[in-house]
């Protein structure tokens, strides 16, 4: 008997987890796919607060956001990182007073300690803008590797015991009395989808944190509809060559209400998103549509001198987010906020729906709080002031020269990708490495086997996929030929492993 059954391997699913865990409970986590696999690997990759929140009076939310720009500043430096917003005046839309107003509360709602303030902008003829936009503002949010930080909650859940079970599907589950203890439990029967090995798990409580799949567990842990209308929208993004130099991002108003950020991405690229749209099929099969790409790119070129078209697009993804139906027909307007719903009939049932990749840590605790009714000699909070995994020093800089010192034979750039996958953990990946020759096979774009082996080892990895896409973004710029290396490797250590 365990305590907790969290089924859903996102962000929301792994920090409930972690955070449980480190109090003392018991839990396995159980995900169908990969780790972060779908609506977590698919944000715009920020730690913001959510300046346009503001507009639909979602104070607590952009408040609650802005906090955790600086927790997460601290306890995951190699993933999250300060990022300059420049916001350009569109004469059109909304008066500069408005956006000064804004940007005055977005400075001051929360405490505001490792961030510089907002400020007016006069652009220049060299600035990458077109000519009419004249004045701006910049301020401040973060950057995340978001498919990292899913991968890294999981670590710390690991850490503290949680049994962590990928591509692992929960078949069955129901609820009856433990003989033991004469109280209503659930039993999950699990398989998983490589080995086809089951197993049964009975838990005190069951966490639903399975993202836009929310409702259609929902329906199966209960006879009756969940408490909570989902309303499913789909966010898609597009990577391009650099549409301009430097190193801030922009935030791109437009006449329907909605923004787009562009924002550097992996040196050479730009990140265009997002866009959001109703959806109804299935989440794991959202794709980005023609109209979609001819959206992000028509903004992009209402405001910069020079932009790819759509055949210089190099990648594109979309994730569905779960949101609760408010009512509002503008799909851009539904808020992000989430809801946390505790059921005790038929057994304990805790239902996570909506949320914001920014406030992961807060759903967390919340949903721990709500757990003390179940579980009340669990430990308390604890997760403020806690490092994730590999984020323990103070800056890229610092660490950069310490490692720089400890493996002079490593180029310069390599060890700052590195650092900004795996911060110290660099030291476990490389293990008793010597020379570049015994990192092993090279597939290209400095991704080397013993990395690989690590991911694989480590993280959770199975597949190519998990690791050019998620793990790392070595699928920018690995070409097909070494591609299929990496999958014929990958497939290879996968069938050691089952013998195994």
């Amino acid at each position: 008997m365990i305590d907790l059954l969290v089924i859903g391997g996102g962000v929301n699913g792994t920090g409930i987890a972690a955070d449980a865990a480190g109090r003392g409970l018991s839990v396995v986590l159980c995900e169908r796919g990969d780790l972060g696999g779908a609506t977590s690997s698919a944000s715009t990759k920020l730690i913001h607060g959510g300046l346009r929140y503001l507009e639909t009076y979602q104070f607590r939310l952009v408040r609650e956001s802005l906090a955790e720009r600086e927790v997460l500043l601290h306890a995951a430096p190699h993933i999250v990182w300060p990022l300059r917003f420049r916001l350009p005046h569109h004469k059109a839309l909304r008066p500069q007073w408005m956006i000064w107003s804004g940007l005055f509360l977005y400075d001051h709602l929360s405490k505001r300690v490792s961030l510089p303030a907002s400020h007016g902008l006069k652009f220049e003829h060299t600035d990458p803008l077109k000519p009419e936009f004249e004045a701006g503002f910049e301020y401040s949010d973060c950057w995340v590797d978001d498919a990292r930080l899913v991968v890294l909650n999981a670590m710390q859940a690991r850490n503290h015991g949680a049994s962590i079970m990928p591509r692992t599907v929960c078949e069955h589950i129901e609820a009856s009395v433990d003989s033991v203890s004469k109280q209503m439990v659930w039993t999950a029967r699990l398989r998983g989808i490589n080995s086809g090995q089951e197993q049964t798990v009975k838990a005190r409580c069951v966490v639903n944190a399975t993202g836009p799949w929310v409702g259609k567990l929902g329906r199966q842990l209960q006879p009756q509809t969940p408490p909570a209308d989902v309303r499913l929208v789909k966010g898609s993004h597009i990577i391009v060559p650099r549409v301009y130099e430097g190193e801030e991002a922009y935030l791109l108003q437009n006449p329907d209400g909605r923004v787009v950020f562009v924002i550097p991405y992996e040196k050479q690229y730009s990140l265009i998103g997002t866009t959001e749209e109703d959806y109804t099929g299935d989440p794991s099969a959202a794709t980005i549509s023609p109209a979609e790409i001819t959206y992000l790119l028509s903004v992009t070129s209402s405001y910069f001198k020079k932009v790819p078209d759509a055949s210089q697009i190099v990648h594109h993804f979309s994730g569905v987010r779960p949101l609760i139906d408010d009512g509002d027909e503008n799909a851009s307007k539904v808020s992000r906020d989430y809801t946390l719903e505790l059921s005790r009939s038929p057994a304990p049932l805790l239902t996570v729906f909506g949320g914001k990749i920014t406030t992961y840590r807060r759903l967390a605790e919340s949903a721990m709080d709500q757990l003390r009714a179940v579980f009340p000699d669990m430990a308390r909070a604890w997760t403020l002031d806690a490092r994730l995994p590999g984020g323990d020093f103070e800056s890229q800089q610092t660490l950069l020269i310490d490692l720089a010192a400890e493996f002079p034979w490593l180029d310069t750039d390599l060890l700052e990708a590195w650092i900004k996958r795996y911060g110290t953990l660099i030291r476990v990946m490389l293990g008793d490495a010597k020379t570049l020759d015994d990192l092993g096979v090279c597939f290209g774009a400095d991704l080397y086997e013993s990395e690989v082996r690590y991911l694989m080892c480590q993280e959770w990895a199975q597949t190519a996929e998990d690791i050019m896409w998620r793990r790392t973004k070595s699928g920018l710029r690995l070409n097909a030929e070494q591609r299929a290396s990496l999958t014929r490797f990958c497939e290879s250590e996968q069938t050691l492993n089952v013998q195994e």
